[in-house]
């Protein structure tokens, strides 16, 4: 099979209209070597398409993905993940949070995970307090998915000897 392959991945719907757990094919090697695992990240958002779309490009640049459609499931995806997330998408307006509280218990319980807030909601008040509470990038929507996989690419550079988040500049 040629590579890259095409990401096979699928998004659940609950009754509820909760997302499910997405999965994507990557390359075992693509970022680091025979039988390392490549980096996670976890999208959170109550949008299918962005979710969707962040997850076809991600995968197509080798990276694990996981997809949360509320704050609820992001943090169980946390828990329960086999690799805790290296990077995290996460939307600020979601069906159970609709304000920065998400983001400072995701930072408590992904303290090695770099965050970044989306939000089409921005303002210099928002942006310095997400910065306040953790967040290692702040991304305006909408943005172009081609920005995703390099930031991604810069949040990992920017990683401390211990793997944890050093302090950025990215937004």
């Amino acid at each position: 099979m040629p590579w890259p392959p095409r990401p096979e991945s699928w998004i659940t719907v609950e009754n509820s209209g909760h997302m499910k757990q997405i999965n994507c094919l990557t390359r075992e090697n693509s970022h680091g070597g025979a039988g390392k695992s490549p980096p996670t990240v976890l999208v959170v958002d109550d949008e299918p398409l962005t979710c969707w779309s962040m997850a076809e490009v991600l995968g197509e640049g080798g990276y694990g993905v996981i997809v949360a459609g509320d704050a609820a499931s992001a943090i169980d995806a946390i828990a329960t993940a086999d690799q805790a997330p290296d990077v995290i998408f996460l939307d600020m307006r979601l069906p159970d949070s609709t304000d920065l509280a998400a983001l400072s218990v995701i930072r408590r319980r992904a303290p090695r995970a770099a965050v970044v807030l989306m939000t089409a909601h921005g303002s210099p008040e928002l942006f310095r307090e997400a910065r306040r509470r953790g967040a290692a990038a702040v991304m305006d929507k909408p943005f172009e998915m081609g920005d995703v996989g390099p930031l991604v690419k810069d949040l990992l550079a920017a990683r401390g000897p211990d793997g944890s988040q050093r302090a950025t500049s990215l937004y």
